[in-house]
């Protein structure tokens, strides 16, 4: 009969990575609350309207979540296809006036009259379980031709980036483009074909910046945020100042001013820099910590997956929310340009957040199903060629 401790290794997630991701969503919480209190307050006149809608959108995630745990991979490399389309489907409907919602001037947003959903978000996680399945499904020879291999995934990536451009949301964009190329080295696409493409995007990258001119003058103020403190680079500075009052040790939780109507979007965009300013340099490297727990854990869980179709997705959900968690930090920290990106887990968002714990719960759901989990055997088999599960 098989112990307690067995039966709950059976339905538990990883336990590193259960107890970083909880950590993360509670300290969000808290500072969600304090980064939007002043604002709530002003403009509802409850301090917790904000925190409370995140607290219902943790517990909407974290149901979303434990239904994808209990979900097979085999069942979401099946529906890989369809959830893409729906995802390419959604992404049209918001660009259609009438259908899609407009905010400060971004058509990003459907309204499904119970919620509004930023498309965008589960879009990456669509891509990310189509592109698994392609990969595994052409096999080792047919991924090492260009046409057979890497176009299909460039024509797929170039089309979602192109809705995403006319949104616009550049973030997204890069997010999905730069996913598909490391998705596709992991699965086994010839490196010279890679660079090739890598090459051959940055014409088009580099249209993307310089052709619109709130994108040309946002790169302007990166590189020097004081030569128009007032308007260009009022964002960056701003946040700049709040991690130099931070320090080591933080002006105390609550207590940060750049909040108070300085920084822009405290609460979303510029998390990281409230969580520099009141918890200090302490404060930024336990956040960090946090976020290389999750990822390592991550990619454990697809060094041990037993098929080479849950090692790729796991490999690209973790390099999907490793790179939002850098890119956000970096935009606050002036090391990339400005930029509209939440910190996962922590920022707040209902489709940020839900889509974020979903993905956690595809993960968490690889690593349950894994041949030989809670049985206290070893690992798994070895890691396969992207082709020998075909």
């Amino acid at each position: 009969m098989p112990s307690a401790d067995i039966q709950w290794r059976r339905v538990l997630p990883d336990p590193p990575l259960l107890g970083a991701v909880a950590a993360l969503l509670g300290l969000g919480l808290v500072m969600v609350y304090s980064a939007s209190a002043p604002l709530a307050t002003e403009q509802v006149g409850s301090s917790f309207y904000v925190v409370g809608r995140q607290l219902v959108y943790i517990l909407l995630g974290l149901a979303v979540g434990a239904a994808c745990t209990l979900t097979p991979p085999e069942v979401w490399r099946r529906l890989a296809p369809f959830v893409l389309l729906a995802g390419l489907i959604a992404l049209v409907l918001v660009l259609i006036p009438g259908v899609g919602e407009r905010v400060a001037g971004a058509a990003r947003w459907l309204d499904l009259g119970v919620a509004r959903v930023q498309v965008s978000e589960p879009f990456k996680v669509a891509f990310i379980l189509y592109l698994g399945s392609y990969l595994v499904r052409k096999g080792e020879a047919q991924l090492g031709t260009f046409v057979h291999g890497l176009l299909p995934i460039l024509v797929i990536a170039g089309l979602s980036a192109a809705l995403l451009l006319l949104e616009p949301d550049f973030g997204a964009a890069a997010l999905v483009v730069g996913t598909g190329l490391v998705m596709g080295f992991l699965g086994g696409i010839r490196l010279r074909h890679l660079l090739a493409a890598a090459l051959g995007v940055l014409p088009f990258a580099a249209w993307a910046v310089f052709g619109s001119d709130y994108r040309y003058q946002r790169v302007v103020a990166f590189l020097d945020p004081w030569a128009d403190p007032l308007d260009s680079g009022f964002q960056l500075r701003q946040s700049l100042i709040a991690f130099g009052r931070g320090e080591y040790g933080g002006v105390g939780l609550g207590d940060g001013i750049q909040k108070l109507f300085y920084l822009p979007e405290p609460h979303t965009d510029f998390m990281f820099a409230v969580v520099g300013e009141e918890l200090g340099l302490v404060g930024t490297l336990a956040v960090l910590v946090l976020y290389g727990v999750v990822v390592r854990r991550g990619f454990v869980i697809a060094e041990r997956a037993g098929d080479a179709y849950g090692r790729l997705v796991a490999q690209g959900i973790t390099f999907l929310l490793g790179f939002q968690a850098l890119a956000h930090m970096g935009v606050n920290l002036g090391l990339l340009p400005t930029k509209g990106l939440t910190l996962p887990l922590m920022s707040y968002g209902g489709s940020s957040l839900v889509t974020t714990l979903a993905a956690l719960g595809i993960l968490a759901s690889i690593d349950l199903h894994r041949p030989g989990r809670g049985t206290g055997g070893g690992r798994a088999a070895p890691r396969q060629l992207a082709g020998a599960a075909a």
